[in-house]
């Protein structure tokens, strides 16, 4: 295909990383294998972006040690990157404004890379106005899109009253554009069969298939903790260290937020009953 015809994309993935493990790395090459399988993109950038305190998770331990451990675990990384904005917010910030925020950041890197290229010619640039509303989304012509890369039990999660603001699904999945990973005990297609506002937007989404399939999770790296298991090769060796350095994951933070009701189920809930 035409090198001209092929979407630069940038992968940007939310959560927890509470702690990050291989799997959430493993997604990000994973995504850019199955986009760049298709001929029609080519992956430039992977972003993850942890939450912050405010989110009030059970277990969620403080934002710098989940930063931290990120950072550690794409160091040899080339194209994997860790960004700091969303865990330093005073308040949880709905994974929707997070993906504009980067959106913007990325179209003004873009705007700086044109401003000090010489070659190229004077650009007015044609701008894209869509049916989204309170929102400025331009897109560029040659500009990369921004996709939200997660797992498919973040996209079951859609279906949860009030964990979601469907005008925030339609803007993630309608604009910016969905890379779901299977999990075992999940099944993406069923699930965006069922969901009206998920079949709507379905050609924005991309269903990774994983056929090598590695359960890790971070309940399960936490619960391992706690009973003082081994934890090696379920995380890069350096946030294993990190973690036995700094003593992280014991039954006291396990209890952290047990009675405090999740942050999107709090401010949606307040909305909806006003």
């Amino acid at each position: 295909m035409d090198g001209q015809n092929i979407t630069k994309v940038v992968l940007l993935s939310c959560g927890s990383f509470n702690p990050i493990t291989n799997m959430h790395l493993r997604m990000f090459e994973l995504a850019r294998d199955h986009l760049e399988d298709t001929g029609q993109y080519r992956v430039v950038k992977g972003i993850i972006s942890p939450v912050g305190d405010a989110y009030k998770k059970k277990g969620l331990i403080e934002a710098c040690h989940r930063l931290e451990m990120a950072r550690l675990s794409t160091e040899n990384s080339d194209w994997i990157t860790v960004d700091s904005w969303e865990s330093l917010q005073p308040e949880w910030v709905e994974t929707c404004k997070v993906v504009r925020h980067h959106y913007d950041e990325m179209l003004a890197a873009e705007q700086n890379n044109d401003d000090v290229d010489t070659v190229k010619y004077a650009k007015k640039r044609r701008v894209e106005e869509n049916s989204f509303e309170g929102s400025s989304y331009h897109k560029r012509r040659d500009s990369p899109q921004l996709m939200l890369l997660c797992g498919a039990d973040v996209l079951e999660s859609f279906g949860v009253p009030n964990l979601w603001k469907q005008e925030d699904i339609a803007e993630i999945v309608g604009r910016y554009g969905l890379v779901c990973i299977s999990r075992s005990g999940n099944d993406p297609h069923k699930f965006i069969h069922q969901s009206d506002i998920l079949w709507k937007y379905r050609k924005s989404i991309h269903v990774v298939q994983e056929w090598v399939t590695n359960e890790i999770s971070a309940t399960h790296v936490r619960r391992s903790l706690r009973r003082g298991r081994s934890i090696r090769y379920l995380l890069p060796d350096n946030v294993v260290d990190y973690i036995r350095e700094h003593g992280l994951y014991s039954d006291e933070s396990e209890r952290k937020n047990a009675d405090v009701v999740l942050a999107p189920l709090e401010r949606n809930m307040g909305a909806s009953s006003s």
